[in-house]
């Protein structure tokens, strides 16, 4: 798993063409009680850097950008129904886009270890 400074994680697929994008621990923490994810970017292609969807909790509404570039092929839509899902669980059924990696190099992307001295864990 890799991650941004922006607190989204990356899981890039064996395939190295897919990946998995959602937010961190961290950010879920600093968000709050989520209640409510929209995501209507579905079959676009998104640089890095742009937003990709936006998510809203008891406190604050985030925008969410994309960690690499590529094209939104699926949409976790259990958030739908279960928005805290991403409170609960982060990096598994918190889930937030699958995306089709465009060709570019991901060397932006970060390791655990230096994510986790970036948050100050």
């Amino acid at each position: 798993m890799k991650y941004t400074q922006d607190n989204e994680w990356v899981q890039i697929y064996e395939d190295g063409k897919t990946a998995l994008v959602g937010i961190t621990d961290f950010a879920q923490q600093e968000l709050g009680d989520i209640v409510y994810i929209e995501i209507e970017t579905l079959g676009e292609e998104i640089n890095s850097g742009e937003i990709f969807g936006t998510v809203e909790a008891v406190k604050t509404v985030s925008d969410h950008f994309m960690p690499v570039s590529g094209t939104i092929v699926e949409v976790n839509e259990e958030l739908e129904q279960n928005p805290e899902a991403v409170n609960d669980d982060p990096y598994g059924k918190g889930w937030m886009i699958k995306i089709e990696l465009g060709d570019q190099d991901h060397s932006s992307l970060i390791d655990s270890t230096e994510y986790s001295s970036l948050i100050g864990a």
